[in-house]
């Protein structure tokens, strides 16, 4: 399950996604996730996932590491569904059977929250997967220069922003690699009760901070080596310049904003709570 985590990783690429300015990815990214709680029917929701898969395709990421990034959450999916299975009530009654209730309404509602979480979290891996840690850097940095006015260390919060994604990838490997090297000295880390599941994970939490720690310490010299201040007088070798393609993206995450406030108008709302 460790391996499946693939938040913060970036696959090499020249698509028209990969191109577009990491401004305006970010600020995409979150209009997509305004368009998916202002989303309340089923049309919607379908607008929603083309929308969804049409991103997929253009980006050119293969479709098993989009699946790898939905697959962590394939529990949290599943928890979330079966509550509203249980617990949304009215529509036609399904099964009434003792304590058990189920509506054609908490059904509806199940499908919507589900397919809801799994569009969040692929349009999420779509801003990593096709920009880099150092453009993730420089935009949020841009974006957030206006608190600059209020003597607040821009430079320095959108460094440990990036760095904290972009080490997420290091620490799952590095865990992987603690995980193997103390099941070779004989350590059980999957059988008993959750007491001793949670005492097997002392091994390998141990040496992960270690780790952590000592790769913070060599990050830290390496930049200072680069003479890495941030800040006023910082250049970039590279100048972010938005472009016809980022005006035609920006236009059109604001026509599926459009379409998903008229379909919830024009169709029927889904019970969601």
């Amino acid at each position: 399950m460790i391996k499946d985590i693939t938040i913060g990783q970036y696959f090499i690429g020249n698509s028209v996604l990969h191109r577009l300015d990491a401004r305006v990815k970010i600020i995409l990214t979150l209009a997509f996730i305004v368009s998916i709680f202002i989303c309340k029917s089923f049309p919607a929701l379908a607008l929603m996932v083309l929308f969804t898969f049409a991103v997929v395709l253009i980006s050119k990421v293969p479709v098993r590491m989009v699946l790898k990034s939905i697959k962590p959450i394939a529990i949290i999916v599943l928890f979330t569904s079966v509550l509203n299975i249980f617990y949304i009530k009215g529509g036609t009654p399904l099964i009434d059977w003792k304590f058990i209730h189920i509506t054609s309404n908490g059904i509806f509602t199940a499908i919507f929250m589900a397919v809801r979480i799994v569009c969040l979290v692929v349009i999420s891996s779509m801003l990593t997967y096709t920009t880099t840690p150092t453009m993730l850097t420089d935009a949020i940095e841009k974006l957030l220069s206006p608190l600059k006015l209020f003597k607040i260390p821009v430079s320095t919060l959108a460094m440990m922003m990036t760095l904290a994604l972009r080490f997420i990838p290091t620490l799952i490997d590095e865990i992987d690699r603690i995980t193997n090297a103390q099941k070779a000295r004989g350590a059980n880390l999957d059988d008993g009760n959750i007491v001793d599941r949670v005492k097997a994970l002392v091994p390998i939490i141990v040496p992960l901070f270690v780790s952590s720690i000592r790769r913070a310490y060599e990050l830290a010299d390496a930049m200072d080596c680069r003479c890495y201040t941030g800040g006023p007088g910082r250049t970039r070798m590279k100048q972010m310049k938005l472009q016809a393609r980022d005006f035609i993206a920006l236009l059109i995450v604001a026509l599926l904003i459009l379409g998903i406030v008229v379909l919830n108008i024009f169709f029927k709302a889904v019970l969601v709570r």
